[in-house]
């Protein structure tokens, strides 16, 4: 179990400043959520009509790769900060991995 404080106090991109945070933590999106028009999204297809057109894109001349199989033990973490100045909130850069996280 990973302790985490419920404020810290880190670089606000808005104010420019170190200002004290207040910790949230949010729930991790899917790729099809927190990007639904990205490239390689459905949506994104049908609308481009990357289907269409000749050609395998080299595709089927390349041996299989093998998959990697079995699932991660932990999800990582997705921390929303909100400033206590400006009460704009901002979200890490990168998570870490942890089966449970307490808010100390």
């Amino acid at each position: 179990m990973a302790k985490y404080p419920k404020t810290v106090k880190r670089l606000c991109p808005y104010c420019k400043k170190h200002t004290e945070h207040k910790v949230m933590q949010a729930k991790k999106k899917t790729r099809g959520t927190a990007h639904p028009l990205s490239w390689g999204s459905r949506t994104r297809i049908k609308l481009r009509g990357r289907a269409r057109g000749y050609g395998n894109t080299g595709k089927y001349s390349k041996p299989a790769k093998p998959k990697m199989t079995g699932k991660k033990q932990s999800k990582k973490t997705d921390f929303r900060y909100e400033c206590k100045e400006c009460r704009k909130q901002h979200v890490q850069r990168k998570g870490f991995r942890a089966k449970k996280i307490e808010m100390v």
